[in-house]
């Protein structure tokens, strides 16, 4: 009898330990943050996401595809805590169905676009209204963009094409891409003698350089907004949109060339 008290209270200590364990260490699924973002700031927020969690301890998984992508495996049911979106339409999108968490919405980043070539072969190119962009590109050369009609970089790429009066002699040669750094790698790889994509992304691939800068007034303004979703279980989602718009989160995302919206 002696024998089984003695293993009952040893037992007994045992639950108790463990159940101090259990309140010093919050549950898993409280310490991991899920992230649905553009493409285009994978280099500036994998480095924003390493040094969150080593002050935080915080698990933060991003999934990066384009922002119409993300948006609509979003409206599936896709499970994330956060969505940062490259232009403010699939952001306004989630929020015409009522799936993000309106109040938190904020706008975190801008950005550029840039005419991009490999960087063996660059050459600048004066981009001003009616500029031979088709002669650049050749018989069989083909212009590299995120697919106009849904990501946000082909969509900003073509408006600036319009603007400039040149789209209608490049459109056949578009090679539409599932997201910009997809654009960006035709570029990288040879592929494409030229491309469309992100200052950012362009400071992100060595394979590349930028000939050309379109300016702000031939394209909407570029905006990545960031906002919670409204079904998000994680309690650390909201420090962490915090953390993002943080001093200490701005150098990350300034040191690949984002301008940081305050």
């Amino acid at each position: 009898m002696h024998t089984r008290r003695s293993l009952f209270r040893a037992l007994s200590f045992c639950l108790v330990a463990l159940g101090g364990l259990a309140n010093a260490f919050p549950a898993a699924a409280e310490d991991k943050v899920t992230v649905f973002a553009a493409a285009s700031m994978k280099t500036a927020l994998d480095a924003a996401n390493a040094a969150y969690a080593t002050q935080t301890g915080v698990q933060v998984t991003v999934s990066y595809a384009a922002s119409s992508t993300l948006a609509k495996q979003i409206e599936a049911g896709a499970p994330a805590d956060v969505f940062i979106s490259a232009d403010q339409d699939w952001m306004n999108y989630l929020s015409e169905r009522k799936l993000i968490n309106a109040g938190s919405r904020n706008n975190l980043l801008g950005n550029a676009i840039v005419l991009v070539s490999a960087k063996d072969k660059a050459k600048p190119v004066e981009i001003k209204p009616g500029f031979d962009l088709a002669g650049l590109l050749g018989a069989d050369g083909r212009l590299a963009m995120g697919a106009v009609e849904s990501v946000p970089a082909g969509k900003y790429g073509k408006a600036a094409l319009e603007k400039l009066g040149v789209w209608a002699s490049v459109s056949t040669k578009v090679a539409g891409a599932e997201n910009v750094r997809a654009a960006l790698a035709l570029v990288s790889r040879g592929e494409a003698p030229y491309g469309i994509v992100y200052a950012t992304d362009a400071a992100a691939d060595e394979g590349v350089a930028v000939v050309g800068t379109f300016p702000d007034d031939t394209h909407p303004p570029i905006i990545y907004p960031a906002a919670l979703l409204g079904h998000s279980p994680s309690k650390a989602a909201a420090d962490y949109l915090a953390f993002l718009n943080s001093e200490q989160a701005a150098e990350f995302f300034r040191s690949q060339g984002f301008t940081v919206l305050k």
